[in-house]
């Protein structure tokens, strides 16, 4: 470390830039630099994302993140503060700063519509322009697709899971700040009915909630007080936590303050099978046949399918949800598979190196259906469209950027409600296999054609 670099990594740190370009890696800039010195930069390219496999007994993915890619991209600029970061730590050259300094992205980017499931090798993302364009966006594209379909892909089993009981996400204080929002937009465009996260619900719109921590009860002096404070302040319809101390009596005591027009109670220790039961029983022979029965307590989809023989209201998860449940990455990659030589014509590219091999050539995926409309396969036409002997598929890209103009539809709280409307009819045309949680193949095959 130099002494110039202590200096500055001891002052203050620098107020945030709305700037996204350097959430990125060095080596994107690395290749720039390297590629506007050979002359291939300019070179027009096809890039796309997708995943070699899924995680162990996953039957499918889910698409999420696409709307704030976009609403990123559009914000994927090099000001003042980022150039001199970069000539400052002599990151790359002048030449390099001049052709960042004028950076837009001006290609084209289709996709798979944000919500939609995914495969192993599913072209998820096709990134069109020249190599200096395209190979800027690598890094930020895939920490935003990566993340957030990984939290989409476990929300979507979880929900799958509940069926028609509604799921909460909760995990904000298990993961980091700006990774709690995404997670919280991911959740909801797989089927969670709301979020605990307040931000996540400013910026999009999202329903929010929240109840009360067991801090709240240890807080006063007694649980009788606690609860007739918050029914004072929120009204008989509140919710309120019973297993601070002994369940049975705070069950009681609650309906002695809030009476039959309690809201709900939640758990959250405890073998929650058993004492749901045991909580309805009780509920139901004070009078209070309509208050709810919250659970919560580290849940993923498989807790929450036991819990579907219990009488339980709604689910509140949080570590496992913004965890990915046991998988935090999709684990996409994104890798050319298309350029121009130097005449212009179009040249197949891939990587053959052992375990890591890609398809060369620009990919066009459809999902072709069975005679009662169910999912059957995926099918990924290499250089052309799918040669199909049915006439009953759909294709699966829409486009998302268009000579850099991006399609707005895609972005802001009608993103997120397009996207949801797109998970729950995906998710209702595959087979009845996509529900199972035991190990097993992908739901649907994927044909190369």
């Amino acid at each position: 470390m130099t002494d110039s670099f202590r200096r500055e990594a001891s002052g203050p740190s620098p107020a945030p830039s709305s700037s996204t370009a350097l959430l990125t890696d060095q080596y994107e800039l690395t290749m720039l630099q390297a590629a506007l010195h050979s002359g291939a930069a300019h070179r027009r390219c096809t890039f796309e994302v997708f995943t070699r496999s899924l995680p162990a007994g996953r039957r499918y993915g889910v698409v999420a993140g696409t709307g704030r890619l976009l609403e990123g991209l559009a914000d994927f600029r090099f000001g003042d503060e980022e150039l001199g970061f970069l000539a400052d730590h002599r990151i790359v050259d002048d030449a390099t700063l001049d052709f960042l300094r004028g950076y837009r992205f001006s290609g084209s980017i289709h996709g798979y519509a944000e919500g939609e499931i995914f495969l192993p090798h599913s072209p998820v993302l096709r990134v069109e322009s020249t190599f200096a364009e395209a190979t800027l966006l690598e890094t930020y594209v895939l920490s935003v697709l990566n993340h957030d379909s990984a939290v989409a892909s476990a929300a979507s089993r979880m929900t799958m899971a509940a069926g028609d009981r509604p799921c909460v996400e909760m995990g904000s204080r298990r993961t980091q700040e700006s990774s709690a929002v995404a997670a919280a937009r991911a959740a909801v465009i797989t089927g969670f009915s709301a979020t605990s996260n307040l931000e996540a619900g400013r910026r999009w719109q999202l329903p929010t909630l929240g109840t009360a921590a067991h801090a709240f009860t240890l807080l006063h002096d007694s649980e009788e007080q606690a609860f007739a404070a918050q029914v004072e302040a929120f009204g008989a319809g509140t919710s309120l936590l019973v297993d601070t101390y002994d369940v049975e009596a705070a069950v009681r005591r609650a309906v002695e303050i809030a009476g039959r027009e309690l809201g709900a109670v939640r758990l959250d220790s405890g073998d929650l099978v058993e004492q749901a039961h045991q909580v309805r029983a009780l509920l139901d022979s004070l009078g209070n046949t309509e208050t709810r029965i919250i659970v919560t307590s580290d849940l993923d989809e498989y807790a929450i399918a036991r819990l579907q023989s219990a009488p339980v209201d709604s689910y509140g998860v949080g570590t496992q949800l913004v965890t990915g449940s046991g998988a935090p990455t999709a684990s996409m990659v994104y890798k050319l598979v298309e350029r121009t030589d130097d005449d212009g014509a179009p040249v197949p590219v891939a990587k053959t190196a052992v375990g890591k091999r890609s398809v060369g050539g620009t990919k066009h995926p459809v999902r072709t259906y069975d005679g009662d409309g169910v999912a059957d396969a995926e099918v990924i036409g290499v250089g052309h469209a799918p040669q199909l002997e049915t006439d009953s598929f759909r294709e699966l890209m829409v486009p998302l950027v268009v000579d850099g103009k991006i399609r707005t539809e895609h972005t802001g709280a009608p993103g997120v409600e397009r996207a949801r409307e797109r998970h729950r009819a995906s998710v209702a045309e595959l087979p009845p296999a996509a529900a199972r949680l035991q190990d097993g193949e992908p739901v649907l095959p994927t044909i190369f054609s």
